[in-house]
């Protein structure tokens, strides 16, 4: 039996203060199986996917969003950048939803 393969829509909630890369809410990037999608115009945040990353590996393999604790459904998490803003730094800090559907049983 194989593992499912999920799709994960990284979508843009809300921006805090200033972001460098420009996100905006409503921008989106696509992570399936273990890849960025290519051919996407939106900027990835190494800051940002590595606050991710922990959480988006056991996701992608079939951990619940609720039993990481990053959200209330099973399939919708929210995550933060690490970036404080002010008064500590001159950015500021974004809030990511991620969403995932199975594509693969």
């Amino acid at each position: 039996m194989m593992a499912p393969y999920y799709r994960v829509y990284i979508t843009v909630k809300k921006v805090h203060g200033y972001c460098a890369t420009g996100y905006k809410p409503s921008d989106m990037f696509v992570i399936e199986k273990f890849y960025i999608k290519s051919m996407q115009h939106t900027k990835i945040c190494l800051h940002a996917l590595s606050s991710m990353l922990t959480f988006l590996v056991p996701f992608l393999k079939g951990v619940s969003a609720k039993t990481l604790g990053i959200g209330e459904k099973d399939d919708i998490g929210y995550i933060q950048c690490p970036d404080p803003g002010k008064p500590y730094t001159k950015g500021g800090t974004v809030v990511f939803e991620l969403k995932r559907e199975k594509i693969r049983e």
